[in-house]
């Protein structure tokens, strides 16, 4: 690119203004909708319109989800710092989704090949108080589970940037443009990367079991469960809020269970993901079926707990298997990070986690180390930038 010398910070923190007046990139083609442009790497996700991408797109191979901290102390600079960031990452996502370099882009061939990046970036509730808006808060922490095993180095953050692309170096090159041009504003708190099957089925986790079977996926029942409308905040219309749950699998423990038991715990069969009264993996589950008089699936197997039990406790699961380097001793580090994406965490998310909390049989094999949520922020036209109609409405 030929702006190597210009200060990018200096430029972009001025306002809006400065995006409207073509700091951004607006007139790509691509940007309208999912195109295959050719050989693998190259189809593009939209960034613009009424959502941010990330959420309804269909899940990527791979994520990278980073929670930050404003550096700033006072109301009044934790607000334009947050202003800061988000014009810096509004201006970088929207040329690095759609396979364009981001401007004084040191490795510019790295971007030519998007994979179907998506860059989706949310708040935390504390974010809120730290720039003086808590009556704009639109999102707020969970309540205690008794089977979390919380770490603090796995928890909250001020700022989620969540990275999806079907290759891992279109992450790589994105992560590194959009963390170091931030890097005096906010610092990194921590960071999940994950993997799964690309498009095209329901995924498997590092457990074995399919995961995500009963999922949202048509548009109206994204506009009823998923998008808020509202109705609290009207700034936040488009927006949504993610819960990320880090989940560690139990994998030497799970091990030693015979199949048969596996299947038991679940409710599904291992190998077509159906329910045990079922013999595909879209039947519907029949909880009161009986054989000699016992259930077929127990009251307690994991689907049966966490099936809805009215139509709020329906979210959107965009899961992640992850597989760290072990401590010393360990054979695995492995598991899931878990994100539910939902209008109203109180009223879908957390009912149906009490009841799993309560009396889960798969809680013997699973153990919640991390938890945060985040308001994912509404999505942005050409010429504005994220958290615009938080920060000027």
């Amino acid at each position: 690119m030929a702006e190597p010398t210009v200060n990018r910070r200096r430029v972009l923190t001025g306002g809006a203004a400065a995006l409207a007046a073509g700091v951004g990139i607006t007139q790509c083609s691509a940007a309208q909708s999912a195109t295959p442009v050719g050989d693998f790497g190259e189809t593009v996700e939209p960034f613009h319109g009424q959502h941010q991408a990330g959420v309804a797109t269909p899940p990527q191979a791979h994520a990278l989800f980073v929670a930050l901290d404003l550096t700033a102390d006072s109301d009044r600079s934790s607000r334009e710092t947050l202003g800061a960031v988000l014009k810096l990452w509004t201006a970088d996502a929207e040329r690095l989704t759609q396979g364009v370099p981001a401007l004084a882009d040191t490795e510019p061939e790295l971007a030519e090949r998007p994979a179907r990046l998506t860059v989706t970036v949310g708040l935390g509730p504390a974010v809120f108080d730290r720039i003086g808006m808590p009556h704009r808060r639109p999102v707020s922490e969970l309540p205690a589970f008794g089977t979390d095993r919380l770490e603090p180095r796995w928890c909250g953050g001020d700022l989620l940037l969540q990275i999806c692309a079907d290759d891992a170096v279109a992450i790589t090159h994105a992560s590194r443009v959009l963390l170091k041009n931030v890097r005096t504003l906010a610092s990194e708190r921590w960071r999940q990367s994950g993997f799964r099957n690309g498009p095209g089925g329901t995924m498997r986790n590092v457990m074995g079991l399919i995961d995500g079977t009963a999922n949202l996926h048509d548009g109206q029942a994204f506009d009823r469960h998923v998008w808020d409308q509202g109705s609290s905040q009207p700034w936040f219309v488009g927006g949504t809020t993610v819960v990320l749950r880090r989940i560690r699998a139990e994998m030497d423990a799970w091990d030693e269970l015979d199949r048969a038991s596996k299947e038991l715990t679940v409710g599904r069969r291992l190998g077509s993901g159906a329910p045990l009264t079922g013999v595909r993996e879209s039947d519907e589950a029949d909880l009161e079926a009986t054989h000699n008089g016992i259930t077929v699936i127990p009251p307690n197997a994991h689907i049966a707990l966490a099936r809805h039990r009215g139509d709020d406790e329906q979210f959107l699961r965009r899961p992640y298997n992850y597989d760290d380097p072990p401590a010393a001793g360990q054979t695995t580090d492995s598991g899931l990070i878990f994100a539910a994406y939902q209008r109203d965490p109180l009223r879908q998310f957390v009912p149906v986690k009490k009841r799993l909390a309560a009396g889960d049989a798969l809680n013997e094999w699973v153990t919640t180390i991390g938890s945060a949520t985040f308001a994912v922020l509404p999505g942005v036209e050409p010429g504005g930038y994220l958290g615009q109609s938080l920060l000027e409405g």
